[in-house]
């Protein structure tokens, strides 16, 4: 069995060696006496504990009417002009907190979101990619008692790369940014979080790849991350990550990159900048090509009123040499959303209209169109009108 794999496995199995300790903590280890032996658990002994489940339908319309019905380079609501499940999961968490400093987090996916999400092209899997892509989260966690707070996680976590999530109900628009698409939405590893003070956060990792069921090579991948708060509603974000991701592993082959948010937030509107920019030279290819990748959007959401909230996003993306979206193209798109919410005690169901325009140019640019250029092998064009119909349902605890 292969490194990743072994690791893997290990995180779908902490949990059940971690959770004696969690359920052993000073709140949960209360013994109740012989007159409340049969009473429900209070409402501290349970209050760090939350359930959530989540649905997301879509019809995608694709005026190009692409007889494959794929939308090309793309890993996510990549299947048009049909009746799309996209995701849906189950998931459990236990927060460490200052009076049961334990955690842990399980959870399960399916749904065409989650089919190719986590690989990097032309590059190796992990052995049962298959059955581990739909591990939504398996992780543990401790907040040590040091300063402020020191919180040390390991296994598949949250990606620490990115504004966007695999899961649009987290998203201002329904799909996601091609800048969102073409990094991380998960991590294997482990990560260590302190906050310096009020508005600054630091936080270090250590993870299997740059995608985390990518098999590339053995060798761990790094990043670091510092988050400051200068004011109440603002918030800037650096993250890098340098690992190797592909069979030569030497120093001159790593994959570096470097992301960048601002965010701007308040009750009613948020404002996001995103800014990538990676490198990495390829060591299988004649003179060993340095590749280049750069992208950026910025997302907009007003909640207009009531159950009413609109989103704008601009993009843009520069494949150079074709190693993240596996096409070298140059990619400008303009997405708008129209939100309508249904809340419900702890559930909320969401009503998305979203128009969405994206250009690609370049070598090895364009869209699949309907008709063949040859059997076999669908035409392309540069500029795909997309019309989208989506339901989000969800389901949190307190």
């Amino acid at each position: 069995m292969s490194q990743p794999r072994i690791l893997m496995s290990v995180a779908l199995w902490s949990w059940f060696l971690f959770l004696p300790l969690v359920i052993t903590s000073p709140i949960a280890a209360q013994t109740p006496t012989s007159e409340d032996a049969t009473a429900a658990p209070s409402q501290n002994e349970w209050a760090n504990w939350h359930y959530s489940a989540y649905l997301d339908v879509a019809y995608l319309l694709d005026f190009n009417f692409p007889e494959n019905h794929r939308w090309r380079s793309r890993t996510t609501s990549s299947r048009f002009n049909e009746f799309a499940p996209n995701m849906g999961f189950l998931n459990i968490r236990k927060d460490a907190m200052a009076d049961s400093r334990w955690g842990m987090e399980l959870g399960a996916q399916g749904g065409n979101d989650s089919k190719d999400f986590a690989f990097l092209p032309n590059e190796p899997k992990v052995d049962g990619s298959d059955t581990l892509r739909h591990v939504q989260r398996a992780n543990v966690s401790y907040l040590a008692p040091v300063g402020k707070g020191l919180t040390i996680q390991a296994g598949l976590f949250n990606s620490l790369i990115g504004y966007e999530s695999l899961y649009a109900k987290d998203n201002a628009n329904y799909t996601r940014s091609w800048v969102a698409d073409n990094t991380p939405y998960m991590m294997f590893g482990v990560n260590v979080r302190y906050p310096v003070n009020d508005q600054l956060t630091v936080t270090g990792f250590i993870i299997n790849s740059y995608y985390h069921l990518a098999h590339p090579n053995d060798q761990p991948s790094y990043g670091a991350q510092v988050a400051y708060k200068p004011t109440g509603q603002l918030t800037v974000t650096e993250t890098l990550y340098a690992g190797p991701d592909q069979s030569k592993t030497s120093f001159d082959f790593w994959r570096f990159y470097l992301n960048s948010i601002v965010e701007w937030k308040s009750d009613d509107l948020v404002l996001a900048l995103s800014y990538d920019i990676g490198t990495e030279a390829i060591a299988n290819q004649p003179g060993e090509p340095r590749t280049f990748v750069m992208g950026g959007n910025l997302v907009g959401r007003w909640h207009i009123a009531g159950p009413w909230a609109v989103a704008l996003r601009p993009e843009f993306y520069w494949d150079r040499n074709g190693r993240w979206t596996g096409n070298e193209q140059f990619v400008k798109a303009m997405t708008t959303t129209v939100e309508y919410a249904v809340p419900f005690g702890w559930t909320n169901t969401r009503m998305r209209l979203e128009h969405r325009w994206d250009e690609s140019t370049g070598a090895e640019g364009g869209f699949f169109k309907g008709g063949d250029v040859t059997p076999g092998v669908p035409g392309l064009t540069a500029s795909p009108h997309l019309l989208i119909l989506a339901l989000l349902w969800t389901f949190d605890s307190p």
